[in-house]
């Protein structure tokens, strides 16, 4: 009888999500993620399956922590829009480790990587960003309907300045931009739409 597959996944997941952050899909080996990884081949094919379907899994794993800080910011309704905002900046940029905020943004890493090349891993990024860009319209609508969103703009370009921002912001923070230059960075552009 074979013996059963040993393994935490989670810290499995973990490790190769942080290998595919840094380097990205191509340059993330099959080796590079059995190492960090601490798996065999075998384990991986058998239990995550093919590199792409790995990959997939790791940006699942990514998600639950950007759903986190969604549901502590964008969904928080005990915050204002603008609160809940700010507070989501604050969450995925600034309130992470250094090492992380040092990696930048995995969805955004992956946007700049070849992955453009793979129409089902872009399809897997654009569905995450959605994820994100959904909560981040609806509270601009409340500053809108409360009158604090800045007159002649739209909820639809407030979210398209604030995602692109994002994208920049997390590639500053991977750039080296210290904390308080990013703190200031979000500060600006939140507050260049208000009212």
């Amino acid at each position: 009888m074979a013996r059963p597959i040993e393994f935490d996944e989670a810290k499995v997941l973990t490790n190769a999500m942080e290998q595919f952050w840094k380097e990205g899909f191509e340059a993330s080996s099959i080796q590079k993620l059995l190492d960090c990884a601490d798996i065999n081949r075998g384990t991986l094919y058998n239990s995550f399956g093919d590199k792409e379907t790995f990959f997939k899994s790791c940006v699942d794993h990514y998600n639950i922590l950007i759903d986190g800080q969604i549901d502590d910011s964008l969904k928080n309704e005990a915050l204002g829009p603008w609160e809940s905002i700010n507070r989501f900046f604050e969450l995925s940029v600034l309130n992470t480790t250094a090492r992380r905020r040092n990696m930048g943004c995995m969805l955004v890493n992956a946007l700049c990587d070849s992955i453009n090349h793979n129409r089902n891993l872009k399809r897997v990024i654009r569905s995450s960003l959605a994820n994100i860009r959904k909560p981040l319209t609806e509270r601009l609508k409340q500053a809108q309907q409360k009158g604090k969103l800045k007159k002649g703009v739209s909820v639809e370009f407030a979210t398209e300045i604030l995602m692109n921002f994002m994208h920049g912001v997390r590639v500053n923070s991977r750039e080296g931009k210290s904390p308080d230059q990013l703190k200031d960075l979000i500060s600006f552009t939140i507050g260049s739409l208000k009212k």
